[in-house]
C-alpha cells in the first residue's frame, strides 16, 4: 500500500511538472504596449508592433510548430490606464509577455503588476533603473537603455572630452530626473560640477526660457535629460538660439535617428549622443534594418534603437519558451538569464540575474549635411563603452535577486 501512495504521488508530480511546461491556449501571445499616438510614436509606435512581428516570423515556431500572437495597445503614456491594459491582457485575453514600454512611470507600474504572475516583462524601452535596482522582479528581462547607462556613460564620455560644467534642460519625469541624478553623481566624483538645471513638463513645445537659463549659465555642456518629442523642439530651438555655434556643447541622454530625422541633419549637426543601436554599423544592423525598412506602413524608416529592442527582446523570449516548452515566467526567464553571446543587433550580450541586458554602448556624433551620403546615414561614431562598462555594476543595484 505505502508503495502504491509512493507511486500515486510520483505519477501525480510528473503529470503537474508536465502541465507547468505546456504552452498556454497553445498559443503565445505578446502584447506589444507603448505610445502609438503621442511623443514617441516614432520611437516605438507602431514600429515596435512590426518589429515584435518580424520576431514572430523569424522564431517560426521554433522547430516545434510553436504559435505566435502579436497583439498591441497604447498606454497614452499614463501610468493607470497602461497597468489597466496589463491587467486586462493577464485577467482576460491570456497574453503571456508584454514589450517594449516607454514611459518609466508606466513601465514602473507594468513590473509591479506582473511580479509573481505568469506574465514575462519584456521592458526594452523602459528607461528606469530601478526596474533592475530596489523595484527588481524575477519576471522582468529591460533591454537597450536605462538612466544609470545612459547618465554615466554619457556624462563620462562628456568628461573625458572637457565637458566639466553643465547645465541641465528636463523633463519632470521620471524618466529625466534619474537620468539627471546619475550624470550629476558621475558628474561631480569626476571634478565636474552642474551650475543649474531646469525642469520642464511632458511634451513642452517652447523652450525658449529654458534655453536662455542653459546659455547665461555659460555652462559648457548642456544636457538634454528628456526624450522624443521635447528632445526634438529643444535641440531645434536650441539651433535657432546659436548655442553650438557660441561654443556650448548640446548633448542628449536619449535620442534616437527617428528624432534626428525628424529635426534634420542641418539643425542635428554636432549634436552629441549615446546610442546602444545603430542601424548603419554592420552588415547584420543593416540587414535588419532594411527589412524594417520594407515593412507595411514603414515608408522605408530606419529602426530605432528601442524598436531594434523590441525584436531582439522578443526573439530571445521566443527562443526560452521552445527551450523550455512553457510561456510562464517562472520558467521562461531563468531561461533567458541563461544567455550569453553574440545578439545580432546589439552585439557581444550577457543577460544577468539581475534582468539586465548587458551590451556594448556608443557615443555618436550627428555628421554635418556634407558628410552624409545616402538616407538615414547622420551619425558618426565617437566611443565605443565596452559591455562590461556600460552599465551598472551587478553588486551595486540592490536587488534582492543577485543576494
Amino acid at each position: 500500500m505505502k508503495h502504491l501512495k509512493c507511486a500515486l504521488v510520483l505519477a501525480a508530480s510528473l503529470i503537474s511538472g508536465a502541465a507547468s511546461a505546456e504552452i498556454s491556449d497553445n498559443v503565445v501571445r505578446i502584447g506589444v504596449l507603448n505610445d502609438i499616438s503621442g511623443i514617441f510614436q516614432d520611437t516605438n509606435g507602431m514600429g515596435s508592433v512590426e518589429a515584435a512581428r518580424m520576431a514572430a516570423e523569424d522564431f517560426n515556431g521554433g522547430g516545434k510548430n510553436i504559435k505566435v500572437e502579436i497583439v498591441y495597445a497604447d498606454h497614452q503614456n499614463k501610468a493607470d490606464v497602461g497597468s489597466a491594459i496589463a491587467r486586462k491582457w493577464l485577467d482576460v485575453e491570456g497574453v503571456d509577455a508584454i514589450v517594449d514600454v516607454p514611459n518609466s512611470a508606466v513601465g514602473l507600474s507594468i513590473n509591479t503588476l506582473l511580479r509573481d504572475s505568469r506574465m514575462t516583462f519584456l521592458a526594452s524601452s523602459t528607461a528606469s533603473s530601478d526596474l533592475t535596482g530596489k523595484a527588481c522582479s524575477p519576471n522582468t528581462i529591460q533591454w537597450v537603455n536605462d538612466t544609470w547607462a545612459t547618465g554615466n556613460t554619457t556624462a563620462a564620455a562628456m568628461v573625458s572630452r572637457g565637458g566639466k560644467d553643465w547645465y541641465f534642460l528636463t523633463v519632470d519625469f521620471a524618466l529625466g530626473k534619474g537620468i539627471e541624478s546619475e550624470a550629476q553623481k558621475y558628474i561631480e566624483a569626476h571634478g565636474g560640477k552642474v551650475i543649474g538645471s531646469s525642469k520642464h513638463p511632458l511634451g513642452t513645445s517652447d523652450f525658449a526660457s529654458f534655453l536662455l537659463q542653459a546659455q547665461s549659465s555659460k555652462a559648457q555642456v548642456i544636457g538634454l535629460a528628456n526624450a522624443g518629442g521635447d528632445t526634438i523642439n529643444a535641440v531645434k530651438q536650441a539651433a535657432e538660439f546659436g548655442i553650438q555655434q557660441n561654443g556650448q556643447r548640446l548633448v542628449a541622454f536619449l535620442l534616437f535617428i527617428n528624432d534626428v530625422h525628424g529635426m534634420g541633419i542641418k539643425v542635428a549637426q554636432g549634436l552629441q549622443l549615446m546610442e546602444a543601436f545603430y542601424w548603419d554599423m554592420n552588415d547584420d544592423t543593416r540587414a535588419f534594418a532594411k527589412r524594417f525598412a520594407a515593412r507595411p506602413g514603414m515608408n522605408g524608416k530606419m529602426p530605432s534603437g528601442n524598436q531594434a529592442g523590441v525584436y531582439a527582446s522578443t526573439l530571445a523570449y521566443l527562443n526560452a519558451i521552445a527551450a523550455t516548452g512553457s510561456d510562464i515566467a517562472k520558467d521562461v526567464v531563468p531561461e533567458m538569464k541563461k544567455f550569453k553571446g553574440k545578439d545580432r543587433l546589439f552585439g557581444d550580450t550577457t543577460i544577468r540575474q539581475d534582468g539586465r541586458v548587458v551590451h556594448p554602448m556608443y557615443l555618436f556624433e550627428v555628421k554635418k549635411p556634407e558628410e552624409s551620403k545616402y538616407p538615414y546615414d547622420y551619425y558618426k561614431l565617437v566611443s565605443t563603452i565596452p559591455a562590461d562598462q556600460a552599465f551598472r555594476p551587478l553588486a551595486e543595484g540592490g536587488c534582492e535577486l543577485v543576494k
